[in-house]
């Protein structure tokens, strides 16, 4: 990290364990491997794929496009080298305990945590070292480079790795000191949970406007089938302007523009077959459905959780309360189906609840309502998968 750009703020729990450590040489051994970290999470994540993009599924890169992605590359393979210099200068040439590191560390719990930690750091590094290797090799691969969507997707691909592995070495030395979840000390956890919320709610929003228009497609006369294409399209484009699709894979937009340039050719057409309609608007269905494998990352599954689990207690509070404070039980309600709106998109019954508690004033209920409410909000986060 150069000298002149200020440290990144850690999160609070990961400040907190730097003040606990009574040796504080090696305390600031490891804030500076923290804020190195932070930095490169944040710069590994500031990268918009959509100018890079193109509505063609079949353009190989270009010059032009080389000229675009060479700094990018250059940047990722500097940014994850930056990190990598900076656990070497702090941890491989002065491990826990070692002349010049402080205090010496006497055989205490303290002691034995840091040396657990600078070992988690050590191999989380080689691990990184490693993934710069890949990534030059994965650029000299024809197959990848002569393909346009291909590199976006190895591009995008290794960042996320990236990310997820300096998240690791951050939690993982962390956690040697004392239970803490990844929410509370890898940066930029919280907003990368928050973004795969928002991704899968849009889509699930998507699912049900391409189901729809299946069924109108189906049912539709000859002189609508047009119309409907042309609704198709549409709908299709508003997706695009998605901070979600943003936010998908480059081999899943891929994917949306093939079918999105099919749907548009049918609909300029004066009489476009109703079975090629059909197709396209089933294929997109399918497709769509796929992308709710979203709900099997392991963020979204721990961030499920903890909602599940949140709720759950409102909900018991409410049941306590609904015969001797109704206002208490509905607002107790109220709270816990504003949480659970972070769990749409993973389960349909339950979305279908949602939608409706968004226009229904939850905290005004009371009597059979009320009971009614809480109950049906109860089985339904009772019956969701979390494993």
């Amino acid at each position: 990290m150069d000298a002149a750009t200020p440290s990144p703020a850690l999160p609070p729990k990961l400040e907190e364990l730097l003040h606990s450590l009574t040796d504080r040489a090696f305390a600031e051994r490891l804030r500076k491997v923290y804020g190195a970290a932070s930095q490169a999470i944040g710069r590994l994540s500031d990268l918009d794929l959509l100018q890079y993009e193109t509505a063609h599924v079949d353009d190989s890169p270009d010059l032009s496009l080389w000229e675009e992605m060479a700094p990018v590359i250059r940047d990722t393979v500097m940014d994850v080298n930056a990190l990598l210099n900076v656990v070497r200068e702090q941890f491989a040439t002065r491990p826990a305990g070692a002349a010049g590191s402080g205090a010496p560390l006497a055989a205490t719990v303290e002691a034995r945590r840091a040396k657990d930690a600078s070992e988690l750091l050590l191999g989380w590094m080689q691990q990184l070292a490693q993934g710069v290797t890949q990534l030059g090799e994965t650029m000299r691969n024809p197959a990848v480079v002569s393909d346009r969507w291909m590199l976006l997707a190895e591009i995008q691909r290794l960042r996320e790795r990236f990310r997820e592995q300096i998240g690791n070495l951050v939690f993982e030395s962390a956690s040697a000191f004392g239970p803490v979840t990844r929410q509370q000390v890898v940066p930029g956890h919280e907003a990368e949970v928050k973004a795969a919320v928002m991704v899968r709610a849009i889509v699930a929003d998507l699912s049900r406007i391409v189901s729809a228009r299946m069924s109108k497609v189906r049912e539709a006369e000859p002189e609508d089938v047009q119309w409907n294409a042309q609704q198709l399209q549409t709908e299709l484009d508003a997706f695009g302007r998605t901070a979600a699709y943003k936010n998908l894979r480059a081999q899943d937009k891929r994917h949306i523009i093939e079918i999105r340039v099919r749907v548009g050719q049918l609909a300029i057409q004066d009489a476009p077959q109703k079975s090629e309609v059909l197709s396209a608007v089933e294929e997109l269905d399918t497709f769509v459905r796929s992308l709710s494998s979203v709900n099997q990352r392991q963020l979204l599954i721990t961030h499920d959780r903890e909602v599940w689990a949140a709720c759950g207690v409102r909900l018991e509070r409410a049941v306590g309360l609904w015969g001797s404070d109704p206002a208490g039980a509905a607002k107790a309600l109220a709270e816990a189906a504003a949480s659970a709106q972070s769990l749409y998109g993973r389960d349909p019954r339950l979305d279908g609840f949602l939608r409706k508690a968004r226009k229904q004033p939850l905290a005004q209920l009371s009597g059979p309502d009320l009971r009614a409410a809480v109950e049906t909000l109860q089985s339904l986060l009772a019956g969701l998968d979390l494993q």
